[in-house]
């Protein structure tokens, strides 16, 4: 069944990013638009756009409570005498010297992130027009001190493009509904920017009015239908590039690897889609459902089975033992319903070390864990990876801890690592590793990915001055196939 009503009402209740946080981000975006304006930055000033799923109107709210964020493009004369990387620092300069930003700042390599309180941050980006052609275009790359030439209002428009070609705002919609579930199964990689661009690919211009796009859950299932044969097609992985500008391909920082996972769960829930539309009865329809968005989906209503998440959890509890050495199918079941089927007991290991320090009063969990896999800890290209991604047995990741939201561990304070692995094959090798180790790099810690299992990963602040614990991170998954 299609379920009209209980999408609409998961979409209001569970996807979408509610509207006090909408104006609060809007507040914020104003007041940093009227301090740019104010600021001594150099750049003669052309004006504000939005970019990024905030001006798509595909933002959704935060899963775990996470940061979300938006992009405001700041468009510019271009300034005599000055390279792509003075755009970027002295814009961070401005910021970094302010009362109001100071604390909230930091500099990447195309934009400056102003973060409040580690609920939301945005993302600004300087953007020079008519530096060498008329109305042209560009991003600036500090690190590599670069003009990129860009087309985001375009991009912005194609996509309001392909909205007004489904009906009722569906592609909007279901657009939410896709990133929502990468988010929640954790089973697949794919950046916003490429999902988006990737469903906007499967509306054309003759879809206008037709009833395949008629409301959520048909297109869902049209949308997907599409992708999955689009991807079928393509054995490996294709070029997707910026339907405003040819240069650009938003799959370029994909691995094969990463494709392939994609291909093989956009063809997975293809079908579980498919089941859940062709379903008779409300009940079993609201289950299948379920099983792909999980049980907020219709939280209102009692269905006797609820098949999916509840199905996969009790398959992780059948392949756990006290000893976490845990049946290979595990890993194929975190495959198929990710992380969240994991019991509270798997992250209380019996050979996990405990910590020796002593707690402070107050011991926070504002402590954020990110990881990067390299094909060996030296190598030049790495891929960001997030807990749960399903991950090759070769390489290794680098990981990296921050608070606050993202800004870094302060001066005063030192990471230890707690590794941990579970896993039959890697139990009769090594003995249960769960120890505490130190970082190598900084305050990152480099571990080769060897063992099939799901294996974690925890940052421990310890205060130096009087050495207590004093910050913890959730588990961060490690999935390796």
């Amino acid at each position: 069944m299609k379920l009209v009503p209980q999408f609409t009402a998961f979409l209001k209740d569970t996807v979408n990013l509610n509207q006090t946080r909408i104006n609060l981000l809007e507040g914020n975006v104003d007041a940093i638009k009227s301090f740019i304006r104010q600021s001594t930055w150099e750049p003669r000033i052309r004006g504000f756009a939005e970019q990024g799923s905030w001006a798509h109107d595909t933002i959704i709210r935060p899963v775990d409570g996470d940061e979300f964020d938006a992009d405001l493009l700041v468009m510019v004369d271009p300034v005599a005498g000055w390279t792509a990387k003075d755009y970027v620092t002295e814009l961070g300069k401005v910021f970094a010297n302010s009362a109001t930003y100071g604390e909230k700042t930091k500099v990447w390599d195309y934009c400056v992130t102003i973060t409040y309180q580690g609920e939301r941050k945005v993302d600004v980006a300087p953007c020079v027009v008519s530096r060498l052609v008329p109305d042209q275009i560009e991003v600036c790359d500090r690190t590599a001190d670069k003009f990129e030439r860009s087309e985001p209002i375009a991009y912005t428009q194609w996509l309001r493009e392909r909205n007004t070609l489904s009906g009722g705002n569906s592609f909007r919609k279901v657009t939410r509904l896709l990133k929502y579930l990468r988010d929640i199964k954790t089973t697949f990689t794919c950046p916003s920017v490429l999902l988006t661009t990737l469903l906007g690919m499967q509306i054309h211009w003759y879809d206008k009015d037709s009833d395949a796009f008629a409301d959520v859950p048909t297109t869902l299932r049209k949308v997907m239908q599409r992708l999955d044969d689009w991807l079928q097609a393509r054995p490996t992985k294709p070029r997707v590039e910026n339907p405003k500008l040819n240069s650009e391909d938003f799959a370029a920082a994909w691995t094969d690897t990463q494709y392939s996972n994609f291909r093989n769960f956009i063809n997975k829930y293809r079908g579980w889609i498919d089941d859940a539309y062709a379903a008779e009865g409300k009940t079993d329809s609201i289950a299948a459902w379920r099983k792909i968005f999980g049980t907020a989906f219709a939280k209102g209503e009692t269905v006797e089975a609820s098949r999916g998440l509840s199905e996969g959890m009790s398959l992780a509890k059948s392949l756990l033992v006290s000893t976490a050495a845990h049946l290979n199918e595990l890993v194929d079941a975190v495959r198929d319903f990710g992380v969240s089927i994991l019991p509270t007991s798997f992250y209380h290991i019996p050979h996990m070390r405990q910590p020796t320090w002593p707690r402070a009063a107050t011991v926070t969990n504002n402590v954020q864990v990110f990881a990067t896999w390299q094909a060996n800890k030296d190598a030049m290209q790495n891929q960001p990876v997030r807990s749960g991604d399903i991950l090759p047995g070769r390489g290794g990741l680098w990981f990296d801890v921050a608070v606050n939201g993202g800004q870094p561990v302060p001066e005063g304070f030192s990471v230890q690592w707690r590794i941990t692995n579970t896993g039959a094959v890697a139990l009769a090798l090594n003995n249960g590793r769960g120890e505490f180790y130190i970082p190598q790099r900084g305050n990152r810690r480099w571990e080769q990915l060897q063992y099939r299992g799901v294996h974690l990963a925890e940052a421990f602040i310890i205060r130096n001055s009087d050495n207590m614990l004093v910050g913890q991170s959730p588990p961060f998954n490690v999935v390796i196939e």
